[in-house]
C-alpha cells in the first residue's frame, strides 16, 4: 500500500460514518485509482462496522459472564443444598420444597370448604379420577365406602416394549381414554354425571403431563356442573385405602325391623395408625394422625422397593408391561430364597430409612457372575433355574430389609404413642410373600398388632383411590377451588418430619 494509501486508511478512522461517502468523491483521481480507493473505503466501513459488532459482542459477553457467575452461585447453591440432605430419605419436606400438602393447615385441623361441600347428613356420591403415571381410572364411591361403579384403563401392553413407562406415550394414552373410563364408571353406577355430589382427582404426586390429563378434566366438570373439588394426595389414596369400612351397613336401633342403614362414619382403621407404604415410586413408613396429617418415620434413601422389583424384572429379562413386581414375586415361588447370597442394606444404621439401589447392584453383581459360571454372555440367557433363585434370593432380602426397619418403627411408635395398628398400602402391598411375612411380623410380637391390607385391586393405582380420599377430605369441611388449580410433581406432606435427622 502507498504512503498515501495509509495516510487516507488514517483519515477514514478519524472520519465519521457520514463523512465517508464524501471523502471518496476525487474527480481529479485517475477511474482505476478512484476505484482502489472506493474498495478501501469498503474494507474501512466493514471495519468500522466489525468494530461495533466487537464492542456489542463485549458488552454481550460481559453480560452473559455476569449471568454466568449468577447461575454458577445458584448451582453451587444448589449443590450445597443437596449435599446437606445426602443421607436423607428423599420426599421429606425440610423446608427445600416449594409445595406441600397441608389441607389442615399449619396446625393440621384447620380445613376450609373452598368450592363447598355435599350434604353430609346422608350418603353422598363422589366421582374419583386417576391419572398420575400409567393407569386411567375412574370411579365411583358412595360415602359409605360402597364402589358403585369403576372403569381402568391400563396401558401394559403400550410400555412393555420399551421396558418402563415412556411419559409421552402414557400422556397420549390417558388423553385418549379419560372421557371413556369416566363415562363407563357412570354407566356402571346408573348414574350421570350432575346424580355425583363432588368431585376429586390426583393432583400429585406423579408424572406432571400425565397428572394434568386428569386434573384439567376434573377441574372443567367440577366448573361445569358447580360440583365441590377436591385435589387428591397420591400417597394420602394409598393410606386411606386401608379405612374403607369392612362392614358398610349397621341396624337401625330405633326399630325391630330388619331394615339396615348406612353408616357414613365407620372406618376400618381408625386414626392414628402406622402404615408402610410401598409401590413403585414410594417407600415410606407414616404415623397417620389424621387427615392431611403425616409424619414420615422411614423413607428411601434411593431406590423404592417397586424399582428395586422392576429393575430385577428388566435384568432377568421378565415381562415388565404389568409390572415387575407380579413377575418377579411369580418367578420366585419356584426358586430357592438363600441360594445367592445378597447383603441386607444398611445394616449398620439404626434408623427406620431404606435403602435398594446397593441391593440392586448386588443383584446385578451376582448375576453376572453365575452368567461366567454357565458360560452366558447375558443374564437373560440363564437357566430357568438359576433366574428363579435370583429373583427368590433378591426378594427375601428385599423384604427382610423390611422387616428390620418396620419392625423398629414399630416399636418406637408403639413405646411413644401406644400405636398398635398396621395398614400396608401401595401396589407392592399386593404381593403374597409380603403379606404373609408382615402378617407374622405382626402376630409374633409379644403384644400382637392389628394388619390391615386392603385387597390386592385396589393396592395398585385406580379411581376407587382417588374418590375415598375425597369422600375423606369432604367429611373433615376441606374442598379445594377448581379454578386454575395445579399439579405437581413433587408433593410432600407438610407435616413430614423424619425424628431421625438430627441424629445422621
Amino acid at each position: 500500500m502507498t504512503i498515501y494509501g495509509l495516510y487516507l486508511v488514517s483519515t477514514l478512522h478519524r472520519a465519521s460514518s457520514s463523512r465517508i461517502a464524501s471523502a471518496f468523491v476525487a474527480p481529479t483521481l485517475s477511474n482505476s485509482r478512484c476505484n482502489s480507493y472506493k474498495r478501501l473505503a469498503s474494507t474501512t466501513r466493514h471495519l468500522f462496522a466489525s468494530n461495533t459488532n466487537v464492542d456489542e459482542s463485549n458488552a454481550t459477553t460481559a453480560n452473559t459472564t455476569k449471568q454466568n457467575k449468577k447461575n454458577k452461585s445458584s448451582l453451587q447453591s444448589g449443590r450445597e443444598k443437596r449435599r446437606t440432605f445426602i443421607g436423607m430419605a428423599k420426599a421429606v419436606d425440610r423446608g427445600q420444597f416449594e409445595n406441600t400438602y397441608s389441607p389442615g393447615g399449619e396446625n393440621g385441623i384447620s380445613f376450609e370448604a373452598k368450592s363447598g361441600l355435599p350434604n353430609r347428613d346422608k350418603p353422598f356420591c363422589v366421582l374419583g379420577i386417576e391419572s398420575s403415571c400409567d393407569d386411567t381410572g375412574a370411579a365411583i364411591i358412595r360415602s359409605d365406602g360402597t364402589i358403585l361403579g369403576e372403569s381402568l384403563a391400563s396401558q401394559h401392553a403400550i410400555h412393555e416394549e420399551w421396558g418402563g413407562v415412556v411419559p409421552g406415550l402414557a400422556k397420549t394414552a390417558h388423553e385418549e381414554n379419560i372421557d371413556k373410563v369416566i363415562n363407563e364408571a357412570l354407566q356402571k353406577a346408573d348414574m350421570e354425571i350432575g346424580d355425583v355430589d363432588a368431585i376429586g382427582v390426583t393432583v400429585g404426586p406423579g408424572l406432571e403431563i400425565c397428572l394434568r390429563v386428569g386434573c384439567h378434566r376434573a377441574r372443567d366438570l367440577a366448573i361445569e356442573h358447580n360440583k365441590p373439588f377436591v385435589g387428591v394426595h397420591h400417597l394420602e389414596a394409598h393410606i386411606l385405602m386401608a379405612r374403607i369400612p369392612a362392614e358398610r351397613y349397621i341396624k337401625k336401633d330405633d326399630t325391630a325391623t330388619e331394615d339396615k342403614v348406612l353408616d357414613v362414619s365407620a372406618r376400618a382403621m381408625e386414626f392414628p395408625f402406622l402404615a408402610l407404604l410401598v409401590s413403585g415410586g414410594h417407600c415410606q413408613i407414616l404415623k397417620c394422625l389424621g387427615i392431611g396429617k403425616y409424619y414420615i418415620i422411614g423413607g428411601t434413601l434411593d431406590d423404592s422397593l417397586g424399582e428395586a422389583f422392576d429393575k430385577t424384572a428388566r435384568l432377568l429379562g421378565l415381562p415388565v408391561g404389568g409390572g415387575g413386581g407380579p413377575a418377579v414375586e411369580a418367578l420366585a415361588k419356584e426358586g430357592d430364597p438363600k441360594s445367592v447370597k445378597l447383603p441386607i442394606p444398611l445394616q449398620r444404621r439404626k434408623d427406620c430409612d431404606f435403602s435398594y439401589a446397593g441391593l440392586k447392584t448386588a443383584v446385578r453383581l451376582a448375576a453376572e457372575k453365575i452368567c461366567v459360571e454357565r458360560g452366558v454372555e447375558k443374564v437373560d440367557e440363564l437357566p430357568h433355574e438359576d433366574k428363579a433363585n435370583i429373583a427368590a434370593s433378591f426378594q427375601h432380602v428385599a423384604f427382610r430389609h423390611v422387616e428390620i426397619r418396620l419392625g423398629r418403627a414399630m416399636e418406637q411408635v408403639q413405646k411413644e404413642d401406644g400405636i398398635k395398628h398396621l395398614a400396608v398400602v401401595g401396589g407392592v402391598a399386593a404381593n403374597k410373600e409380603l403379606r404373609r411375612r408382615l402378617d407374622a411380623l405382626c402376630s409374633d410380637r409379644s403384644e400382637p398388632w392389628d394388619m390391615l391390607v386392603p385387597p390386592p385391586r385396589l393396592c395398585t393405582d385406580q379411581g376407587a383411590m382417588s374418590a375415598w380420599a375425597a369422600v375423606e377430605r369432604l367429611m373433615v369441611g376441606s374442598s379445594d377451588v377448581p379454578e386454575g388449580h395445579d399439579v405437581y410433581a413433587r408433593y410432600p406432606f407438610s407435616f413430614s418430619s423424619n425424628n431421625n435427622d438430627e441424629e445422621k
